[in-house]
């Protein structure tokens, strides 16, 4: 048996116990999902095409780890304009292992369903950003004392 599965933007077609590259998918490494967004069901003969989604049907998968895609260099320029820009990229992306397929979702087992992609999360050893305290201003104390003392030099 084999499903087409919508995320991320993107459609992968797949089976019991392939693993695939995702989108970023807010869930942790070991969690069990469910993708709901079924294009297609296939199983020998009998195809089931959705429209636009198969109703009810569902494929669970358990996130293997969060990772990042390979480095991608954006390098534009303009002729005769001494004009360059660099600019790098990193695809932030979630592996996930297909566990089952199933017509009717209810009868998958999971802990969620799976949810849209969410921001970065902070990486485990990374510190996460501290807020900086607000900078005291200096008294005012010390600003008078030091024309005074000037005051002082010029009259001797």
């Amino acid at each position: 048996m084999y499903a087409l599965v919508k995320t991320g933007g993107k459609q992968y077609r797949v089976s019991k116990d392939d693993t695939i590259l995702v989108e970023r998918l807010s869930a942790e490494e070991g969690e069990q999902i469910i993708l709901n967004d079924i294009v297609m069901l296939g199983d020998g003969d009998k195809v089931t095409i959705g429209t636009p989604l198969v109703d009810g049907a569902g494929v669970s998968a358990t996130v293997v780890r969060q990772t990042r895609g390979p480095k991608i260099i954006i390098f534009r320029r303009k002729r005769r304009k001494n004009h360059r820009r660099t600019q790098g990229h990193r695809q932030d992306l979630t592996l996930l292992k297909i566990n089952d397929i199933a017509e009717d979702a209810k009868s998958l087992k999971t802990a969620k369903p799976a949810a849209k992609a969410a921001p970065k999360k902070v990486e485990a050893g990374e510190a996460p950003a501290k807020k900086a305290a607000p900078k005291k201003a200096a008294p005012k104390a010390a600003a008078a004392k030091k024309p005074a003392a000037k005051k002082a030099a010029k009259k001797d």
